[in-house]
């Protein structure tokens, strides 16, 4: 836990960087005007589709039928995380390489970059992240306003897809891909609780919007510490890795 909040904390710290506002800005914004357009464009055919698809269920036949705020809470739940899944889309693809590398320069300047992550594989990470959490959402959307299910899923759901595309992002730069695979292995379940306390300030108003730059910045400065402990592990013949 410890480890998580060193993490939140130093990100906090990068995020005031000059470099990083406007990371802060057009990735949402870009987002916003995709989904906004797609809106005012499909939104009656796609609501009127998952509503036909979510009727099908006895748990949210169940669940409409005693929540008197349903529709309003249920549509805005959506638009907004599909914002922020974009947002963070972006990031990773986008922008990590350059995050971590100004993270690493000025905060971890010791630890060597071995760049065992590639443009291709973040793109295959984040399509994989996609549509594992497609799959994920469409099997568990009729939970969602279950009591006390509806909590709960959608942080798990929104925290398993921020470290699945932040984690090798956040790596790529510095560690081999050996280096990443044992760091995810070893530290599977801390990366998810980052992931889930990420998720609930995503749903935070305004400074939800936030979220997308300061989550990368997060496990940018959580892998990296972890790179570097991993390195300083002592190997049989050599006093510590280089």
């Amino acid at each position: 836990m410890n480890a998580i909040l060193n993490a939140l904390a130093r990100a906090f710290l990068s995020l005031l960087h000059p470099r990083m506002l406007w990371l802060m800005v057009w990735p949402v914004i870009v987002a916003l005007v995709l989904w906004v357009t797609l809106a005012v464009l499909y939104w009656g055919e796609a609501a009127q589709w998952i509503a036909t698809q979510l009727h099908q269920w006895p748990a949210y036949e169940w669940a409409v039928s005693i929540w008197p705020l349903k529709l309003i809470a249920a549509w805005f739940g959506l638009f907004v995380p599909a914002v922020l899944i974009t947002a963070v889309l972006i990031i990773s693809i986008v922008s990590m390489p350059a995050m971590a590398a100004h993270v690493g320069g000025r905060d971890y300047p010791g630890l060597v970059r071995r760049r065992g992550g590639t443009f291709a594989g973040s793109l295959w990470n984040a399509f994989a992240a996609l549509m594992l959490f497609a799959l994920l959402f469409a099997a568990s959307l009729p939970l969602w306003l279950v009591p006390p299910l509806w909590p709960v899923l959608p942080m798990a759901l929104f925290g398993y897809f921020n470290q699945r595309v932040f984690r090798y992002d956040a790596l790529a730069e510095h560690a081999t891909a050996a280096e990443i695979a044992e760091i995810v292995r070893r530290h599977r379940g801390e990366l998810f609780l980052l992931g889930v306390a990420l998720a609930l300030i995503g749903h935070v108003p305004v400074l939800g919007l936030l979220m997308p730059v300061y989550g990368g910045l997060a496990f940018i400065h959580y892998g990296l510490e972890r790179l570097g402990e991993l390195r300083s592990e002592p190997i049989e013949g050599a006093a510590a890795r280089v």
